[in-house]
């Protein structure tokens, strides 16, 4: 009899507990499954994934995003990416792409330098807008070497490395060079007297 009367009560004092729920304003909000939970913590790590995805591909193939500044070992670093003087390397083209960049010698500088695609034209990476012509002898990483005179088929520009010896007399660059494709080696560039290279800091190396 007991029993029965404590049940009764208890089923009594939930119904008014739902009651007075009703009446305030409140309602119930039944638990998730944990099986829902795990299945929308594993959606959202799913999307979280696919969204990196491309993200990770660009990296591994080495495409380059235009940046408004960029810094000298960053320069030099892009410039890697086209495995110069490897089985690896670039072939030279002045109608094909790579990344969206040009495979010509300006294509080439402006993916290093991290600009627009397809890249500037020699002239343009000479332009006062991208650089400032220095002496050579103030030439750092990632500065350019440029002749920017003649034609298309007769210009040309160069990634400047290092000084190859104490005596400044010859450096080693980066460079996408006809029938060849991108190399790394040492040059004389813009040395000679009366040469018709110049050397060039871009405005947006920090």
């Amino acid at each position: 009899m007991r029993t029965q009367l404590a049940v009764r009560i208890g089923a009594g004092a939930l119904a008014l507990s739902g009651a007075a729920a009703a009446v305030y304003g409140f309602t119930a909000t039944p638990s998730a499954h944990p099986s829902q939970t795990r299945q929308a913590d594993v959606a959202v790590q799913a999307a979280a994934q696919q969204k990196a995805l491309p993200q990770k591909a660009a990296a591994a193939q080495g495409t380059v995003t235009a940046l408004a500044t960029i810094t000298r070992a960053k320069v030099l670093a892009n410039a890697k990416t086209w495995h110069p003087h490897t089985a690896q390397r670039v072939p030279y083209s002045q109608a094909k792409t790579h990344n969206g960049y040009r495979t010509d010698c300006s294509g080439y500088a402006s993916m290093a330098l991290a600009l627009g695609k397809p890249g500037l034209n020699t002239v343009g990476l000479a332009g006062s807008a991208t650089t400032k012509r220095i002496a050579m002898s103030a030439l750092k990483p990632g500065d350019l070497i440029i002749d920017a005179t003649g034609t298309s088929n007769t210009r040309h520009v160069v990634i400047f490395e290092k000084w190859a010896n104490s005596a400044h007399s010859s450096y080693w660059e980066y460079e996408q060079r006809g029938s060849y494709g991108t190399d790394h080696r040492t040059r004389t560039y813009g040395l000679a007297s009366g040469s018709q290279y110049h050397a060039y800091h871009p405005k947006k190396l920090v």
